[in-house]
């Protein structure tokens, strides 16, 4: 028999042979339409019914294939018109080499798909391929449980220790918040307690199964802080990652997002933050396609917001948007009652970390800890902890112990101004000596003066201590870089 001289003809004869030939080789064959319901299945399909749970393909066909046939992606080939032409698909029924083609009428239009099972036991002829679709599988698994732990947060509400009032009402303003998915806003002094606070409400939320993302922005270079919040689109730039990045955003997605000094924001960033917030929507960079959200914000800052907006330096449409649940969080020097409590807890911390015996604090160490100032709070309480854990093997600290340390106030009993040492070393002397001089003089002025005039001189002392290198002397304050910085512009 002569082959038609039409063209369309030979096309149609073509299709229709392939589909006798697919019909008679593959292992079995469906075909869906453009709502996703199955249509037709061969008679070697039928054979792979009843480990999906179907004893009849009466009850089979008509189905959303979706819906009967787990890990399927024929609902995306005639979503997207794109065949997937060899693929591993892997269900209760069994591992199978699969391939998918979109169905178009004689307009173009995908009105269905065919899918075919060309092998149901791939793993003898295909044993390369099956070896490393498992080894590929199991690295995405572990993958994914380490990022899960590593998303996990560490606090709850217990984790904020202390009795105090002051500690109290935190306590409650946080699990107020922890019943909601409103915007909350932690202020307050760097050293604080802000990011436990952040992990602990989302811990006690009903997002707490879900991601926990913290970023620092003052960590972050402003060059990189739009990449690294709405994430890259595949090949958007020169150097780009070739399957792109998700941004902070899309991961916390579900969860949590702790957006941490977030008056270090630039303003043309903090438009863009504006419209997440408002919309709960992203659009990658590179990207023409709007992702979105469902995510809870907790933002945090030791920066006061308020006179930024009046500033210049921070949105007011934004501010507004963050401070829905505010939250002060004290400094140390306001929650002096839970100073035995906090130490206790640092001290144990601290033997543990170091492998240490826990160590306790005698009287006159109490003494001395509670006359400081600490404008680091509790991480410059447990810096000084440390220090003074680590230069001794004795399992009750004095003050003495901190005598290197931290400034002894004259009007201390004499067994606290006992120095460590018999002669502290000249450099240690010049470091201390503007601390204790400011601190005499803050007996005789107002206290927003003298706090300020010790916070000079301890940044004074820290910056001769570590020879200018702001890094080492920020981290010697127990303050973030960004945070020393800002001190400094204000001091000129």
């Amino acid at each position: 028999m002569a082959l038609p001289q039409d063209a369309d003809e030979v096309l149609k004869l073509a299709a229709r042979s392939m589909f006798d030939v697919f019909a008679n080789t593959a292992q079995g064959m469906l075909v869906v339409d453009k709502h996703h319901r199955i249509v037709w299945i061969s008679e070697g399909y039928k054979r792979f019914l009843p480990a999906l749970g179907f004893s009849d393909e009466h009850d089979f066909v008509g189905q959303p294939v979706e819906q009967v046939v787990p890990n399927t992606l024929m609902a995306e080939v005639i979503d997207s018109g794109q065949p997937m032409l060899v693929d591993l698909l892997t269900n209760k029924a069994g591992t199978f080499l699969v391939s998918r083609l979109p169905l178009r009428n004689d307009a173009g239009e995908v009105i269905g798909a065919l899918g075919m099972v060309l092998l149901d036991h791939p793993g003898a002829g295909l044993q390369p391929l099956m070896a490393k679709f498992v080894r590929l599988q199991r690295e995405l698994d572990d993958a994914r449980r380490e990022l899960a732990v590593h998303r996990r947060t560490r606090y709850t509400i217990a984790s904020f220790i202390g009795n105090s009032p002051a500690a109290i009402e935190v306590k409650r303003q946080a699990r107020r918040a922890a019943g909601t998915s409103s915007t909350v806003l932690l202020l307050g002094e760097t050293g604080t307690g802000k990011e436990l606070l952040a992990q602990a409400i989302h811990a006690d939320s009903a997002r707490a199964a879900r991601p926990f993302v913290g970023v620092n922005i003052a960590a972050v270079p402003d060059t990189l802080l739009e990449a690294e919040f709405f994430g890259v689109a595949a090949g958007a730039y020169t150097g780009a990652e070739r399957k792109g990045r998700e941004g902070k955003f899309k991961l916390a997605d579900g969860g949590t997002l702790f957006l941490d000094e977030i008056g270090d924001m630039p303003l043309a960033l903090q438009a863009k933050l504006l419209r997440v917030l408002q919309e709960q929507e992203v659009e990658p960079l590179g990207s023409n396609k709007v992702e979105k959200l469902d995510l809870r914000v907790i933002a945090a800052t030791s920066r006061d917001l308020a006179v930024m907006v009046t500033e210049g330096s921070f949105r007011a449409d934004l501010y507004y948007r963050l401070n829905v649940l505010p939250i002060r969080l004290p400094a140390l020097r306001e929650r002096m009652p839970d100073l035995d409590a906090l130490s206790d807890h640092l001290l144990a911390d601290i033997a543990r970390r170091n492998s240490q015996p826990h160590k306790s604090l005698s009287a006159d160490a109490m003494d001395l800890l509670a006359a400081q100032r600490w404008p680091g709070n509790i991480r410059e309480l447990g810096n000084a902890l440390e220090r003074a854990c680590l230069m001794t093997d004795d399992l009750r600290l004095a003050a003495r112990h901190f005598g290197d340390l931290l400034p002894v106030p004259m009007d201390m009993p004499t067994r606290a101004r006992m120095p460590l040492r018999d002669e502290p070393s000249e450099a240690l002397l010049q470091g201390a000596r503007p601390l204790g001089e400011a601190l005499m003089q803050s007996l005789l002025k107002p206290l927003p003066v003298a706090v300020a005039e010790l916070e000079a001189s301890s940044i004074r002392a820290a910056l001769s201590a570590t020879k200018g290198n702001k890094l080492a002397a920020a981290r010697l304050l127990g303050i973030a870089r960004a945070t020393l910085y800002e001190k400094l512009g204000q001091l000129g």
